[in-house]
């Protein structure tokens, strides 16, 4: 399952529609760092048509249980990528909810938040 959650973070970087469709669930419920909640639709074209234009994304300490067809995945995500022209890195806690279905995991939920010391920075237009 964690291989597909690094297949989406390259899908991200690539901005590589075909393989986020297939990757995240119709249902999807995406959570960002600034509270906004998308759906599948406006998840899909605000990463790969609108602002940020991504870079890249680097998951590292990821840690997937799996119960039966649903898993959850934690991580501490860097996402590298210019937004307003302006590029920027960020260093966020991720937490991702996968569906097993007849095509493979899809992503269900999702939901990243920056780490408290950060935020004040970010919401200053630092980060």
């Amino acid at each position: 399952m964690a291989a597909a959650a690094l297949r989406r973070a390259a899908a991200l970087a690539a901005g590589d529609e075909a393989a986020l469709r297939l990757l995240m669930h119709p249902g999807l419920r995406w959570t960002t760092f600034r509270g906004e909640v998308l759906g599948y639709e406006d998840y899909i074209a605000g990463n790969v048509r609108g602002d940020p234009l991504w870079h890249a994304q680097h998951l590292e300490g990821i840690h997937v249980t799996v119960d039966g067809d649903t898993a959850v995945l934690t991580a501490a995500v860097t996402d590298d990528v210019s937004k307003d022209g302006r590029h920027r890195t960020l260093h966020l806690r991720l937490t991702q909810t996968w569906v097993r279905t007849p095509d493979g995991w899809r992503c269900l939920a999702g939901h990243a938040s920056l780490p408290v010391l950060l935020r004040a920075a970010v919401d200053r237009g630092e980060g």
